[in-house]
């Protein structure tokens, strides 16, 4: 096929270093940019494939997110705006490792292997964050789309669940929205104003909000879209990627991790600020007390309000949807304590990794999710959204009703529903403190997080390390978990698990327990227990001061 013939000829332009093993993990191709110009042709070359074999828009997105500057990826979004099926993460496994002379068998695998039939049409969209790289690599995938007569649409620079948002407009055919960048701006914001013209009394200062963009494209795209938001929301953004590197000392990951401020931040104390992280799909908030103490409110808060928020509407409007929030092992032990004693809802916990969380919350009615990171959305099933239409458009019901199901309405409108989306959860975030009258300080106040400790310990092979239970309790090597929970015993309040990295040669280490000397201790001591009998690697973990 002539088909292959350019494929061939132009995989010699895009060639495969020697020897070079990648895994297509939950983030997709991650590692420095350097190494990924084959990666980024093959996988035009699959979301080429996989969309001839759903008949549908594929998309492929070339970013690090949350990783330093000089590091890009890649990740390819499925049909309805949501992550590649586990099987294709696979073959794009298989594809990138294939070894330059090998590339057109592993092709031709695929084609068999999944009866795709060359003659169907391909389209893919394709997007790009704002590293250097970027644009090089960005232009493979469309090489690699246009070797197998696929049509490419290219976005340019948006951020990553911008472009998961255009993937699904497009294969619903209008039906989610407008396939266009300005097309996602007006449906949130409308929705956005819509929900906040109705709260009374709302001063300049709870209009206010300071955003750190990470130096990522998250900037650029709050500064397109303040237009759309007339005079509801007043921003003050900063990290706007005119100085500073994009992920240094800012950012989510930066800020939930140091458990501090970024820089080139300037934060009165009691501001509400929030942090979006490279690529625009993680948020957190954080305010400074009169004191200068530091005050993180993560994924964990957020699910926490949102779901308050949306079962109380629920009761207001009177539908009986089943609502739940889906939590990770790393969500705060008050949070899900709070969560089911006092607000009665549903808590199901699952592995780490968007995916797990997704599929899970797909199960209710609504189901909330948010990795502890700031990373989550809400999602509404079908039957869900057309009962909250129902009462909206319903002539008999109360006044009070009629309102609680136009609040619904316009807040599912608000929500990005197929991927965590930092602009869109913070519109979410200040309409529902907006309507609800709080402050970022009463937010916080809901519950108090239990002190809590992250640390990495450096493995010769993270494979040894095997779990169950949602990742809480390890299986083997043997001994380790009888040596955890004897650690656990020792503090109040305590728990703690380990997990394998999902990206390197690490075992990730998470300790809480009722005091931070607690959590710091607990955490160390489960790092030697991890260190002696999981092959560290290098210098014993040290204690934390």
């Amino acid at each position: 096929m002539a088909q292959f013939q350019e494929v061939s000829r132009q995989s010699s332009l895009h060639p495969k270093p020697a020897g070079l093993i990648l895994q297509y993990g939950t983030a997709g191709f991650r590692t420095n940019a350097k190494q990924l110009d084959h990666i980024m042709f093959r996988m035009g070359l699959l979301a080429t494939l996989r969309s001839k074999k759903t008949k549908a828009t594929i998309g492929v997105m070339v970013t690090a997110s949350h990783n330093p500057e000089e590091d890009n990826g890649v990740k390819l979004i499925d049909p309805m705006g949501e992550m590649v099926t586990p099987a294709w993460e696979d073959y794009a496994t298989q594809l990138a490792n294939a070894e330059q002379e090998d590339l057109l068998t592993a092709l031709k695998d695929i084609i068999q292997k999944e009866a795709i039939n060359m003659s169907q049409e391909a389209h893919v969209f394709v997007g790009k964050d704002t590293r250097s790289s970027s644009a090089s690599l960005s232009q493979a995938v469309l090489d690699g789309v246009s070797c197998l007569g696929g049509l490419s649409k290219d976005y340019g620079l948006v951020t990553t669940p911008q472009l998961h948002y255009m993937v699904c407009c497009q294969n619903t055919q209008g039906k989610y929205g407008d396939a266009t960048v300005e097309g996602y701006y007006k449906k949130l914001c409308q929705a956005f104003i819509r929900l906040t013209k109705n709260a009374s009394n709302r001063t300049d200062d709870q209009k206010y909000l300071c955003i750190d963009g990470a130096n990522g494209i998250g900037a650029l795209k709050v500064r397109e879209m303040e237009s759309y938001l007339g005079n509801e929301l007043q921003i003050s953004l900063f990290n706007d990627g005119n100085k500073g590197k994009l992920n240094h000392q800012c950012g989510a990951d930066f800020v939930k991790v140091q458990q501090k401020p970024p820089t080139g931040v300037e934060i009165n104390p009691g501001e509400r600020c929030c942090s979006f992280d490279g690529d625009a799909d993680r948020i957190v908030y954080y305010y400074t007390g009169s004191d200068g103490t530091f005050h993180l409110l993560d994924g964990d808060k957020i699910a926490t309000l949102i779901s308050t928020y949306l079962k109380e509407l629920l009761m207001q409007a009177g539908l009986d949807l089943k609502i739940a929030v889906v939590q990770t092992a790393y969500a705060n032990g008050s949070s899900t304590c709070y969560l089911e004693d006092t607000m009665k809802v549903t808590v199901c916990c699952t592995k780490t990794g968007v995916k797990h969380l997704h599929h899970a919350a797909q199960e209710f009615d609504i189901g909330v999710y948010f990795e502890a990171n700031g990373h989550g959305t809400v999602l509404f099933s079908k039957a869900a959204e057309e009962k909250i239409q129902q009462q909206a458009e319903d002539g008999n019901v109360s006044d009070e009703k009629k309102r609680a199901a136009l609040l619904l309405q316009n807040t599912v409108s608000v929500i990005n529903q197929t991927v965590g989306d930092a602009i869109s959860d913070m519109l979410l975030i200040e309409a529902i403190l907006t309507i609800k009258g709080m402050t970022v300080q009463q937010w916080d106040a809901i519950y108090s997080d239990l002190p809590n400790r992250q640390l990495k310990v450096k493995v010769a092979d993270r494979r040894v390390i095997d779990t169950t239970d949602a990742e809480r309790r390890a299986v083997s090597p043997a001994g380790l978990q009888e040596a955890i929970d004897g650690l656990v015993k020792k503090y109040r309040q305590a728990r703690s698990f380990v997990r394998p990295s999902g990206t390197e040669d690490v075992v990730r280490v998470y300790a809480e327990a009722d005091t931070q000397e607690s959590a710091d201790a607990l955490a160390h001591e489960v790092s030697l227990a991890v260190y002696r009998l999981a092959g560290g690697v290098g210098d014993e973990p040290k204690p934390i001061h």
